[in-house]
């Protein structure tokens, strides 16, 4: 038995799409110990994960900062890792690569270009599919990277449906990162409006992140929180998977949506394409614009109206 390192930093989106991955390297290492280098927020999310057998805290501290780089060292080599999977592939992984694990068996986007291909061409996959290209040159059979399934994440959150709901619901996401601020459509109160006018039978809910909570009161919604405060991941994804369609910007829940397999529209501007991010299934759908600015309510309702339609 050998103890396997997964290095995953990232965004919420991020950690939601390499459910898949972390399945398929749990069935290559049936026999390992796998563990999972991550940020502190998604600790305890990680920690209920079945495919990992632990969770180490990297702080992120900056590299010039060597007291934390050596600590960080000393606890890495205690584990005696005899391969890692660097599924952030990032400057600061390539870095721990070189000065904090020395370890030959790394698979990276780095490490696994075939012979004259370019990072900057390899990068012009999807996300996913970098993902399959990467386990399948480490000889790791890649059947569930491309369809990742979030349900591991989610818990009951009954108590708190029956509080606020009497009748089915729409979900919507309608913020984002301050720093990303080109990613969020301007029109969701008009949109709301829309779908109250003309089905009754629906309500509206958003559910803020931490840093949300006061921006919310500006969306004529149903404002969903526990005690004052807003859901963790995993009672987020339990609300999600309860709705019954899904409205969001291009965020990380609209990716939790995206991989519990609802319905939904993701609205995508100029930043980036729906299949480069690799939100898109069967069931979500992505309206993408040149400029969010001007893309109407209307426009919106258009798309998803025979969706809501079918809500009883």
């Amino acid at each position: 038995m050998s103890n396997i390192l997964i290095i995953k930093h990232g965004s919420l989106g991020d950690i939601a799409q390499i459910s898949g991955v972390l399945r398929d390297l749990r069935e290559a290492h049936t026999n390992d110990k796998i563990f999972i280098l991550t940020t502190i927020q998604y600790v305890e999310l990680l920690s209920r994960c079945p495919y990992l057998d632990g969770v180490i805290i990297d702080k992120r501290l900056p590299r010039w900062n060597l007291i934390y780089l050596i600590k960080l060292k000393q606890m890495l080599k205690v584990y005696n890792f005899t391969k890692v999977y660097d599924l952030q592939n990032s400057s600061r992984t390539s870095f721990y690569r070189k000065f904090l694990l020395n370890i030959s068996n790394w698979s990276s986007t780095e490490t696994t270009l075939k012979k004259g291909e370019k990072k900057k061409d390899f990068d012009n996959h999807s996300v996913l599919e970098r993902f399959k290209i990467q386990l399948e040159n480490s000889d790791i059979k890649a059947q569930h990277t491309l369809q990742p399934n979030f349900s591991w994440a989610r818990v009951s959150i009954e108590k708190i449906i029956s509080k606020y709901f009497n009748k089915k619901f729409v979900l919507i996401f309608p913020f984002c990162s301050p720093q990303l601020s080109h990613k969020k459509w301007p029109y969701f109160n008009e949109l709301i409006k829309i779908i109250k006018n003309k089905h009754e039978n629906i309500e509206i809910a958003i559910a803020p992140g931490p840093n949300e909570i006061e921006e919310a009161d500006k969306i004529k919604a149903t404002v969903i929180t526990k005690n004052g405060k807003s859901l963790n991941i995993m009672e987020l994804s339990g609300l999600i998977s309860k709705a019954s369609f899904i409205i969001a910007n291009d965020t990380g829940p609209a990716h939790i949506a995206a991989h519990l397999g609802k319905e939904g529209l993701v609205l995508f501007g100029h930043h980036t394409t729906a299949k480069k991010v690799s939100i898109e299934t069967d069931n979500f759908e992505a309206l993408s614009v040149k400029d969010l600015k001007e893309l109407s309510a209307e426009e919106v309702y258009l798309q998803i109206k025979d969706k809501l339609n079918l809500i009883n």
